[in-house]
């Protein structure tokens, strides 16, 4: 059984709970009602604040620091929590708020890929496979799918939500919802295209790819979606739209309007 290992500069609290195999390195401090699963990693200086629950495999560079109170002039304290999976890294100067009330957590899912000086507001939910590339910033309650990429410096409003298999160009706006399976571009957000690579590296192509090309296109000219093939994927796209959105859906390019 791999052996736990605290820097002897480390500061862990009392109550905090460490699986086996850890592994802490310099000055990171570790607070009270902290649980950090197997075979995480926290390097020099990393921070874990209360409350926080991570999964095992997780990597946390220095200088990060999870579980910080919420960004909001109306939190006045509280047991309110943070959940993280499995398999994440989590780079330099990374900052995940925990959630404003304490029935529901800030979620990151399982092998998410957060890159240097990223910001995850309060009761932010994202999935697995997400990717935020550097100094993209989530407001709070800002909802992520499964297999999500942003480039760098994009921005997301308060309670936007990006649909599953997204791609969001760096240093875009949003301030409205990113369909599923979508490509956003602009500095204000709009819906270009499928997003191609990335359905093609999840394996969604031939007739799966036409059937959402198809969505796409009666999306883009304000049809509804009784004429698209029911596959699997226009289910999930379906289910989608059908749920509560408090921004409503970002507009589209014009035809033939080329990326910016």
């Amino acid at each position: 059984m791999p052996e736990t290992l605290v820097h002897p500069s480390a500061w862990v609290a009392p109550t905090a709970k460490l699986g086996t195999g850890v592994r802490i390195g310099a000055y990171a401090v570790v607070e009270n009602d902290v649980e950090i699963g197997d075979d995480c990693v926290l390097d020099a200086h990393a921070v874990i604040r209360p409350f926080v629950r991570m999964g095992t495999r997780n990597r946390v560079h220095s200088n990060a620091v999870l579980g910080g109170e919420p960004q909001h002039l109306s939190f006045s304290g509280g047991k309110t929590g943070l959940e993280i999976g499995d398999d994440n890294q989590l780079r330099e100067a990374v900052t995940i708020h925990r959630s404003m009330s304490p029935d529901a957590p800030t979620r990151i899912g399982s092998g998410c890929l957060l890159m240097v000086n990223v910001h995850v507001g309060h009761d932010c939910q994202l999935g697995d496979k997400v990717v935020l590339t550097n100094d993209v910033n989530l407001g709070g309650h800002v909802t992520v799918g499964d297999g999500v990429l942003m480039g760098g410096m994009a921005q997301v409003h308060q309670y936007v939500r990006v649909g599953m298999h997204a791609m969001v160009s760096g240093s875009t706006s949003l301030a409205r919802d990113a369909l599923p399976y979508s490509m956003m571009w602009g500095i204000l957000a709009r819906h270009y295209r499928l997003n191609t690579v990335g359905l093609r590296r999840v394996g969604i192509k031939g007739d799966r790819y036409r059937a959402l090309e198809a969505a796409f296109r009666a999306l883009r000219d304000g049809k509804a979606l009784d004429e698209v093939p029911e596959t699997e994927d226009v289910c999930q796209l379906k289910t989608w739209l059908a749920e509560p959105s408090k921004r409503g859906l970002a507009g589209f390019a014009r035809r033939g309007e080329k990326e910016d």
